[in-house]
C-alpha cells in the first residue's frame, strides 16, 4: 500500500495539468484508443470498465462510441483525476458514462458486469498487476475482452526519451528497481502477456503499435505539457536553479524542432497492445 500512497501523491499532483492538456493529449493518443477498441472489441451497446482512466480517457471516447444503449464507467485511484472526468463528462452531457474513485485490483461492482475491459498507460503503475487482472476478469462476463496499452522501449519513443536525455545530463537519475512503477516497466515485448497468462486470461495476444503522437502545438507548448503532465520531471528540475533549468528548456526545445513542424508536432511511436479473454462459462 506505501507504493500505491506514493503513486498516488504524484498522481494527484499532476492532475490539474491533465485536465488543463486535456484535449491534446486526446489527440496524441487517439490511435492507441483506437487500437483498444479494436482490441477488446468494443462496439454498440456493449458495458466497458476503463481502469485507471485519469481525467476520463479513453472512456470519454469510448462513450461517443458506443451510443445512449451502451454505458462505460472509468476508474482510478486519484480522486483529483475522478473528479476531472466528472467534470468533462457533465459538460459533455454524457449520460452513458460514469465515474468511480477505485483501486484497480479492488473494484465496487459485482462479478460479470462489463462486456470489456480496457487500461491506456495504467498497469506499469499498479502495485500487483496480477491481482489487477484477476479482478477484472471477476468482473468481466464470461468470454469478455481484456486490452491495455503499454509503452514500448524508451529509445523508440521520443516523446519520451528527448526528453529525458537532455535532463540526464543535468540531473544524475539511477534506473528505477526491477518491475518498480515506471512508464517502461512493461517495454519488454512478452512481459505484460505473461502477466494476463498467469491472472488466468485465455487467448493472449500481443502486438506492436506504430504511429505517430500527433499535435497541432509549437516545440515551446510542448515542453511546458510534458512538463506539466510529468511530476517526476517536476520534481528533478526542482534541484536546478533558473539559469540551468532555463539551459536545460533551450536544449530539449532545439533537439525537439527535428519533430516539428508549421503543422505542429509529430513523433514516431511505439506501444504494445496486449489483449486476451475471460474463458467462456
Amino acid at each position: 500500500m506505501q507504493q500505491n500512497r506514493e503513486v498516488i501523491s504524484q498522481w494527484s499532483e499532476s492532475a490539474p495539468y491533465w485536465e488543463k492538456h486535456r484535449e491534446i493529449i486526446r489527440e496524441m493518443f487517439a490511435p492507441i484508443t483506437q487500437a483498444l477498441i479494436e482490441d477488446a472489441e468494443i462496439t454498440g451497446r456493449r458495458a466497458v470498465l476503463d481502469v485507471a482512466t485519469g481525467p476520463g480517457e479513453p472512456a470519454l471516447s469510448i462513450a461517443d462510441l458506443i451510443g445512449p444503449e451502451g454505458k462505460v464507467v472509468g476508474t482510478d485511484a486519484v480522486p483529483e483525476m475522478v473528479e476531472a472526468a466528472r467534470r468533462e463528462r457533465h459538460r459533455r452531457g454524457l449520460h452513458n458514462a460514469s465515474f468511480e474513485v477505485a483501486f484497480a485490483e479492488s473494484l465496487p461492482f459485482p462479478a460479470n458486469t462489463f462486456d470489456a475491459v480496457v487500461s491506456r498507460f495504467g498497469v506499469m503503475f499498479f502495485a500487483s498487476p496480477v491481482d489487477s487482472v484477476r479482478e477484472w476478469l471477476r468482473v468481466l462476463k464470461p468470454g469478455g475482452r481484456i486490452a491495455m496499452a503499454v509503452w514500448h522501449f524508451a529509445e523508440r519513443n521520443p516523446f519520451h526519451y528527448i526528453v529525458s536525455q537532455v535532463v540526464e545530463r543535468y540531473v544524475d537519475s539511477s534506473p528505477p528497481a526491477p518491475d518498480s512503477p515506471d512508464a517502461f516497466r512493461f517495454a519488454n515485448p512478452g512481459k505484460l502477456q505473461a502477466v494476463l497468462s498467469k491472472a488466468g486470461v485465455a487467448a493472449t495476444s500481443e502486438r506492436l503499435l506504430r504511429f505517430s503522437i500527433r499535435a497541432s502545438i509549437s516545440v515551446e507548448n510542448f515542453w511546458t505539457l510534458r512538463y506539466e503532465m510529468s511530476e517526476k520531471l517536476r520534481t528533478k528540475l526542482a534541484i536546478l536553479s533558473k539559469q540551468q533549468v532555463a539551459e536545460l528548456k533551450r536544449e530539449v526545445i532545439e533537439a525537439l524542432s527535428a519533430y516539428s513542424s508549421d503543422r505542429g508536432i509529430s513523433f514516431p511511436t511505439e506501444v504494445l497492445i496486449v489483449s486476451g479473454r475471460k474463458e467462456p462459462s
